[in-house]
């Protein structure tokens, strides 16, 4: 292959990575690394795709946006992307018409990110998902194609509709038969992104790549030597964290041993996982946050909650599980439910955001989405469901607008839709994607 040509894409071959014992930290973007002229625009970095999924729905009566820009109106559950809503776009009126009338729960959620029609029965079917064909077209360049993460263990069994409750624990399908693994614990999480396996369990990663970062320090600006202690400090912080919930995990499992049983299938916090939520949500967002950010992989998505969720939220002052509590989701105690996922997903987005690459930021090139696979939970309704983007995707997603589709005809309120127009982004053209052969208008 002829080496790559032109500033643009030699400024971005040049992007430092520090290695070490089994591992590889690519750094942030350091201006002194770079001529200032050879500064890329937003469109020469990687673009990064990221899904956040909420089940069982949201309070309709606080979910609504409206006007552009800094003039941007958002409601109550909204209220938490208050300080991004320039760089966010709130989407109503999409669907899937596969997973209307198919029954509820499984049968709503089964295809959500691929629009396929899902089997009934013993052998699961349903369609690669979205951020799976991204995943397969940019994952050749990072140490994993993706992530795919979760705060609860994933359901077994049939639901009552006859479909397999995989439909409602998954939404990353690597194969129409085949849904990709959620990993629940972060300390696992961690290590599959930075390969830790064996005597490297117990060696931090900055400690593998400590003499060449020490070495880098001698070369960069003072104002990049601030940049770059400031992140390997973030990167530290969140490791020992790791850590933490590492002794938990292992601590869960001689307990479970000792009991005969498996840890996974116990509560919280015995299961070794964090007791608050609050906590388990936030360690995942900064996993997905650094994996971004060390260009470890492009793409990621996060359950917070799963379809049928049995999540409880003392916290929120909630007394009912989530799945009970979204049977009354027009309810104060469920809209609080709702707005603690928007927060997650704010949070994340807010540390893409504050994390600069060129002349802007990580979240300027990546498209964060966050949904659920319903839009009324006492009615079971997904004939509309809530929408966010969150980020410019190298400066080819326009932000800071409330787009509404809801009175169009339902050729044109197609989720697929959407999906063809992000893949578009990243160089995947089809034809037809589940149910759409056309691109969403107006995005």
């Amino acid at each position: 292959m002829p080496p790559t040509t032109g500033k643009t894409q030699n400024s971005i071959s040049r992007r430092t990575v520090l290695r070490g014992a089994g591992c590889a930290v690519a750094l942030p973007w350091l201006e002194s690394q770079h001529a200032l002229a050879d500064i890329p625009s937003a469109s020469a970095f990687p673009k990064r795709f990221g899904t956040m999924f909420l089940g069982n729905g949201i309070n309709e009566d606080h979910w609504s946006a409206s006007g552009t820009g800094a003039e941007m109106k958002l409601s109550k559950t909204l209220q938490p992307l208050e300080p991004l809503k320039q760089k966010i776009n709130v989407i109503d009126g999409l669907f899937i018409k596969a997973l209307t009338g198919q029954g509820i729960h499984p049968g709503q959620t089964g295809s959500l990110l691929s629009g396929a029609k899902i089997s009934r029965g013993a052998i699961i079917h349903s369609g690669t998902s979205v951020d799976q064909m991204i995943a397969n077209r940019t994952g050749g360049d990072t140490p994993q194609s993706s992530i795919v993460l979760a705060c609860e263990q994933p359901m077994t069994g049939y639901h009552e509709t006859n479909f397999s409750m995989a439909y409602s624990s998954h939404i990353s399908w690597q194969s129409p038969e085949s849904p990709v693994p959620v990993e629940v614990y972060p300390s696992l999480a961690w290590d599959n992104l930075f390969d830790n396996r064996g005597s490297l369990l117990n060696i931090s990663v900055l400690d593998r790549v400590k003499s060449r970062a020490e070495e880098l320090t001698k070369k960069i600006s003072s104002t990049d030597k601030s940049k770059l202690d400031e992140y390997l400090t973030s990167v530290r912080e969140v490791e020992k964290r790791v850590e933490g919930m590492r002794k938990s995990k292992d601590g869960a499992e001689d307990a479970a041993k000792a009991k005969n049983t498996v840890a996974a299938t116990m509560d919280r916090p015995a299961n070794g996982l964090p007791e608050d939520l609050r906590d388990h949500a936030r360690l995942m967002c900064d996993i997905i946050a650094i994996a971004f950010q060390t260009n470890r992989t492009k793409v990621a998505s996060l359950i917070i909650s799963r379809d049928l969720s049995a999540m409880y939220y003392p916290f929120l002052e909630v007394k009912e599980g989530h799945h009970a509590a979204s049977h009354n989701n027009s309810s104060d105690g469920y809209e609080r439910i709702a707005r603690f996922h928007v927060s997650q997903f704010a949070y994340l987005a807010t540390k893409l955001d504050s994390m600069k690459e060129g002349n802007g930021t990580v979240l300027d090139n990546t498209c964060l989405m966050f949904l659920s696979n319903l839009w009324i939970g006492r009615k079971h309704d997904n004939f509309r469901l809530p929408l966010v983007l969150a980020g410019g995707l190298g400066g080819t997603l326009e932000t800071g607008r409330a787009l509404n589709y809801l009175k169009e005809g339902e050729e044109k309120r197609k989720m697929c839709s959407l999906y063809l127009s992000l893949m578009d982004r990243f160089g995947v053209k089809l034809d037809q994607f589940g149910d759409s052969t056309t691109r969403l208008e107006r995005l």
